[in-house]
């Protein structure tokens, strides 16, 4: 028996099994149309960027690792991310920051960037058949060397980044307008305090400030939806974070934005999925960075573990995939880049997967008749139940490789590809 005749084989069993306890796999799968993983362009190249005149990487931001291959241009990023495409199940999207404009050869400062050095990008997508999301890039920076930005109590730097952000947000605007699918532009800043300050109040007035400004023209929604991100603490911010949980939480209430939930950005007690359908009573959407962060926000490769599972079957369980922008933010250059990044966005998506497969609704029967035991026995059999067949079997579907298989297309990719490139300093 062939590969294929196996796979579909098994899938059958698996299909009955799961038939047995009222779930139906085929819906399932139908399911996964739905999700729509926005891919960061940073794995491919150590959130390096494109500009032409860039500074050191900054903002307690950190690529650890120099395994050979890195993408050193927008040519080689764009390869690296149609690989990875091809390599997925499902559409997916595009995340990009502002650093990775196509410049060609001219130094653009960030307050200059316009729509005509992303419409290259634009057009990439259109091939592509996909939708993008945008960054502002508020690090690696001269003006973001004393740990400042939006709410830098330099006014020059203040409105250098504000004009930043302003501009950001009109590119959006014009991408998701021109590819048809509303851009998700995120503003994320890593202004803080790495010793204990005094006047906290006053920068966080001042990013008040900021984003009003910066955000002062209303865009229709079909074309951007503005996100703001929170982090607990980061390098070099130690002791204070300016645009915390509750400031961002406060402020996307307050003025209808949406709230980014990155899971390396709380306690590590804290977990995103049970964040979810708490701010979802408050805001009308929420962007996630899913991520692996291990003892704080070191942005690990994606695995299947419970906080990405438990993120995963809160948005199935309470169909909240209208509701929740899926991205991801990890960036590891101790392995293959390319392998991290489709085994990172593989494991995100058997997550849903798995969440689709669960019997929800006769879950909740059990959990509201106060039939806690059988609700935990009935959790615990679905751990063991085939899921890994109806995985195959989607892959299978979709026309990418099946199980491991895709591990000898990246191995070869690197031969071919990868260990090629000149190493740029």
């Amino acid at each position: 028996m062939n590969k294929t005749d196996l796979v579909k084989k098994t899938y059958e069993l698996a299909k009955e099994a799961y038939a047995a306890i009222g779930v139906d796999a085929d819906a399932a799968i139908a399911k996964m149309k739905d999700v729509n993983i926005s891919l960061h362009c940073w794995q491919t190249d150590d959130v390096g960027g494109c500009e032409v005149k860039h500074g050191a990487l900054s903002g307690g931001i950190q690529a650890t690792g120099n395994y050979p291959g890195k993408a050193n241009n927008i040519e080689e990023i764009r390869a690296d991310l149609e690989k990875v495409l091809a390599l997925l199940p499902g559409k997916q999207r595009l995340n990009l920051h502002a650093i990775y404009g196509d410049f060609q050869g001219e130094v653009v400062d960030r307050d200059e960037i316009e729509v005509k050095h992303f419409q290259s990008w634009i057009e990439w997508c259109k091939t592509q058949g996909i939708g993008m999301d945008f960054n502002a890039t508020c690090f690696s920076h001269e003006r973001a060397a004393d740990g400042f930005t939006l709410s830098s109590k330099n006014e020059e730097n203040r409105k250098f980044w504000v004009e930043h952000v302003k501009r950001c947000r009109a590119i959006s605007a014009e991408i998701g307008k021109q590819l048809g699918t509303p851009c998700v532009h995120n503003t994320w800043i890593p202004d803080g305090s790495k010793d204990v300050p005094v006047d906290r109040n006053g920068h966080r007035v001042l990013l008040k400030k900021s984003l009003d400004e910066a955000m002062a023209i209303d865009y229709p929604k079909e074309h951007m939806k503005d996100a703001v991100e929170s982090k607990l603490f980061g390098i070099g911010v130690e002791s204070m974070t300016v645009g915390s949980h509750d400031f961002y939480l406060g402020y996307a209430i307050k003025n209808n934005k949406l709230i980014c939930l990155d899971n390396g950005h709380f306690h590590p007690t804290e977990q995103v999925g049970d964040k979810i359908s708490a701010v979802l009573q408050f805001v009308d959407e929420v962007l996630l960075h899913v991520t692996r962060p291990v003892r704080w926000d070191s942005d690990h490769v994606v695995t299947l573990n419970d906080d990405v599972q438990l993120i995963a079957s809160e948005i199935m369980r309470n169909n909240f995939l209208n509701r929740v922008n899926i991205g991801l933010d990890f960036f590891d250059a101790s392995i293959n880049r390319i392998g991290a990044y489709v085994t990172g966005t593989r494991a995100a998506q058997k997550a849903f997967l798995i969440a689709a497969l669960e019997p929800t609704s006769e879950l909740v029967k059990l959990e509201e008749a106060g039939k806690n035991f059988e609700r935990l026995a009935m959790l615990e059999e679905l751990k063991t139940m085939p899921f890994s067949a109806v995985w195959d079997y989607y892959c299978l579907q979709e026309g990418v490789p099946v199980g491991a298989g895709y591990i000898n297309e990246i191995q070869q990719y690197e031969t071919e590809v990868l260990l090629k490139r000149q190493i740029v300093e």
